[in-house]
């Protein structure tokens, strides 16, 4: 086919969240949730593509000493360039046409001295409308035309080890009906009801401690964050540990996210043995799934965190998340002895696809080796980027996905009626009504059904009109 982007435009939302949402050095009570519409000529035919992401504080760049308002105007800044750079492109497919774009971009980037992570931001909103404007043209879901070769996506262009193979031949034969809902425990959140504030409490039908959102939602996986006072994540890990034996089923997992909140390796290392000497944190510890991001990203991948992991030959599995900001970032972490990486789509689909690829192959030659890509969140909500993040997640096969955004979002209640009719109209397996009347997450046995989600181009069933929101200066 013949491919050409035509036109580009930018729309925002203001959101408040219903409670604050405390991670790393940052606590979130507002973002805004940025639409990206392309315009894409395929075969001479006229198609519109849509992404969206939530634009979050200190996770893109992790300055305590900048501004929120900064942080904000760098990232519409890196998604208007990136708009500006596609406009005109072309190519036989979508994947020529992202590294076109990747490249200018990342050129760009490089010389305002951006890290990568930011700059191709931008290139990840629009390489998912591109994707999603493909996959309409073809009438077929992304998993779909992934699989079918439909995007020219050539593995061994990203690494190179993978050039004899495609997504096909590594990836699942067809998409995950359900996931798993890893719940956010934020730094701020309530673990149980009595220790909510009068003032704090909130009326709006949603849980809002841990104990409710347990029972609520019949949670199984769960993602405990860390700020690296290690008596302070010793006491609320403890308090944690006692809420999930009691309130979770048994099979209970978690993962620990360092939040770059360690300075070295040892330092961590030192957390994880006093832990070990804890009895019930001992046995709380084999329902450990992986340790995340534990390093600042500036240290993360240094050489001598290589030496590090091989001096401590029983550690738990480690992944990188904020430190994955390059294409070669993965295999730069597994020969250091990371195990594995995260997916988020605001890092790339294209990229996310490689990646997981790589840790497939990783798992076929070395199957006593862990080889993990874990699903993790940005505050996501619909009625776009998180229906278009479960759609990658499902066709990857990640079985357990870091969902937070229902929880400190009131549902969709801050988007149009129109909106909200239309999510609950044509996704009523991942969403319900409230008792208002707005959608809310549908979360059962602490899973969620993507039926509709894995039938859709990129997992949005419908078409959103984005004026509504006025087009960005």
């Amino acid at each position: 086919m013949k491919l050409r982007l035509c036109h580009g435009d930018l729309h925002l939302a203001p959101l408040r969240t219903r409670m604050p949402f405390k991670y790393g050095i940052a606590t979130m009570t507002e973002t805004t949730y940025a639409f990206v519409r392309l315009r894409v000529e395929i075969d001479g035919r006229s198609v519109e593509g849509i992404a969206a992401d939530s634009l979050p504080p200190k996770w893109f760049t992790k300055d305590p000493l900048k501004p929120l308002a900064d942080e904000v105007a760098e990232m519409l800044a890196v998604i208007r360039h990136a708009l500006a750079a596609a406009v005109g492109l072309g190519g036989e497919n979508a994947f020529e046409i992202w590294q076109q774009l990747y490249a200018v971009q990342g050129a760009w980037g490089a010389a305002q001295g951006q890290p990568s992570l930011l700059t191709h931001f931008g290139t990840s909103l629009v390489e998912r409308a591109l994707i999603e404007a493909v996959s309409r043209a073809a009438g077929r879901p992304f998993g779909d035309v992934l699989r079918a070769g439909g995007f020219g996506l050539q593995l061994g262009q990203i690494h190179p080890s993978l050039a004899p193979f495609t997504p096909a031949q590594l990836l699942p034969d067809r998409p995950l009906a359900q996931l798993i809902a890893r719940h956010t425990v934020g730094l701020s959140d309530p673990l149980t009801d009595e220790e909510i504030p009068a003032g704090e409490r909130l009326s709006d039908g949603l849980p809002q401690s841990l104990v409710a959102c347990i029972r609520a939602y019949g949670l199984r996986h769960f993602k405990l964050k860390l700020n690296g006072d290690a008596a302070r994540d010793l006491d609320r890990t403890r308090r944690i540990a006692a809420i999930l034996r009691e309130h979770a089923a048994a099979d209970f997992a978690f993962s620990l996210d360092g939040n770059e909140q360690f300075k070295t390796l040892d330092d961590f290392r030192r957390f994880w043995e006093e832990m070990q000497r804890d009895a019930g944190l001992r046995e709380f510890l084999r329902h450990l799934l992986f340790v995340e991001q534990p390093l600042h990203r500036n240290q993360a991948l240094r050489p001598e965190v290589g030496p590090a992991f091989a001096a401590w030959p029983d550690r738990p599995p480690f992944i990188i998340d904020e430190s994955d900001g390059a294409l070669d970032s993965l295999p730069a972490a597994l020969a250091l002895g990371y195990h594995g990486t995260s997916h988020k789509n605001c890092k790339g689909v294209f990229k996310g696809v490689a990646n997981r690829c790589l840790l497939r192959r990783r798992e076929h030659e070395q199957p006593h080796a862990a080889a993990l890509m874990s699903g993790e969140d940005l505050c996501n909500v619909g009625p776009v980027a998180l229906l278009q993040d479960l759609a990658v997640m499902a066709t990857l096969g990640i079985a357990s996905v870091e969902r937070n955004g229902h929880h400190y979002h009131r549902g969709l209640s801050q988007f149009p009626p129109e909106v909200q009719a239309q999510v609950l109209r044509h996704h009523p397996d991942l969403y319900q009504a409230s008792a208002a009347g707005w959608p809310t997450l549908r979360i059962r046995d602490g899973q969620l059904d993507l039926g509709t989600v894995n039938a859709a181009p990129l997992g949005v069933g419908f078409a959103v009109a984005v004026e509504q929101f006025g087009a960005a200066a």
